[in-house]
């Protein structure tokens, strides 16, 4: 089986829907052991206009904590930037609102994923929302 984007998409979508430490444990080390995927899943929550910033930050220093990526510029950069694409995505719904969820992130080779998993609250109507960012950095 050929490894690409969709693999590798699909893998971060599923860590960001995980719900226990137990489930992403699983889950990254399945992925690893059947596909060499590399992943990590991190929570977040606040005001979303205040969690933009510290919801990028989290999926680079998660990404290079976990091994997904190594401590360069081109690879930060891939995470930041495919986690400001994941946001930008959920934006029109979240503006304004306190949002919580998961960030998935995956990587195999030169292919990189992030899944933002978004519950969006306002009183007792709740939303959710996933965005997805991908971007193709130099293994």
């Amino acid at each position: 089986m050929e490894i690409g984007s969709k693999v590798v998409a699909t893998a971060a979508i599923k860590m960001a829907l995980t719900t226990s430490r137990q489930e992403e444990g699983s889950l990254k080390k399945f992925l690893w052991e059947n596909a060499q995927v590399r992943a990590v899943a991190v929570d977040y929550g606040g005001e979303f206009i205040g969690s933009v910033g510290k919801i990028v930050e989290r999926s680079v220093v998660a990404a290079k904590r976990e091994g997904v990526i190594k401590e360069t510029h081109a690879d930060e950069g891939a995470v930041a930037g495919a986690a400001r694409e994941a946001l930008a995505q959920i934006m029109p719904k979240a503006l304004g609102l306190n949002v919580g969820g998961k960030i998935g992130i995956a990587r195999h080779q030169d292919h990189i994923s992030v899944a933002i998993f978004m519950g969006i609250g306002l009183l007792h109507l709740d939303e959710v929302a996933i965005g997805l960012g991908h971007r193709a950095v130099s293994d």
